[in-house]
């Protein structure tokens, strides 16, 4: 009898564990569905307070822009300067005034995972010289776009990055930065 009782208590542990665990699962992904639904509002409560201002916008020095959106985004001044320009996906490496290199790719960290587990697959175009390939397991990541750049990122970022790299891009509102 004992055994029994010992037995149900222990099932309706685990059972009560269990629904527990599910539970708390759920409450992260709703919490993670608010997050970003809040980051999309924000995002379009500021395009509709720009549209104001955004007459015309230009980028006349894309170095000093790049410095200032970066110094906005991580709150502290890189002084980065363009070193080289990759191509698949499409990469800036700057060196900061520490000789250090930052990254500054259109490439999400998800997308960077899943191009390294298809490293070898030669349809990626991508040698072992792209620098989002040798990237360390925990590098500083910082995505930047409208709410942490500038109110008028996704309009000035096209103008600046074709400005730096010498290709054109369209429909990009977000860049992420590795360090």
């Amino acid at each position: 009898m004992e055994i029994i009782l010992a037995l149900v208590v222990a099932i309706a542990v685990i059972i009560f564990g269990a629904l527990i665990s599910i539970g708390n699962e759920r409450q992260r992904g709703a919490l993670d569905g608010i997050r970003e639904q809040t980051a999309l509002w924000a995002s379009q409560d500021l395009r509709l307070k720009r549209e104001k201002l955004a007459r015309e916008v230009k980028v006349d020095d894309p170095v000093k822009w790049l410095n200032m959106v970066v110094t906005r985004a991580c709150g502290e001044s890189l002084d980065l300067t363009v070193a080289e320009v990759f191509d698949t996906p499409q990469t800036l490496v700057c060196m900061d005034e520490n000789s250090q290199q930052v990254a500054i790719s259109l490439a999400s960290p998800t997308d960077v995972r899943r191009m390294k587990r298809e490293r070898k697959n030669k349809l990626l175009g991508m040698g072992n010289g792209h620098p989002l390939l040798n990237l360390p397991q925990r590098v500083e990541q910082v995505e930047i776009s409208i709410l942490n750049g500038s109110i008028f990122f996704d309009l000035e970022l096209p103008l600046a990055w074709e400005l730096l790299s010498g290709m054109k891009i369209t429909g990009i509102d977000k860049v992420w930065m590795y360090r």
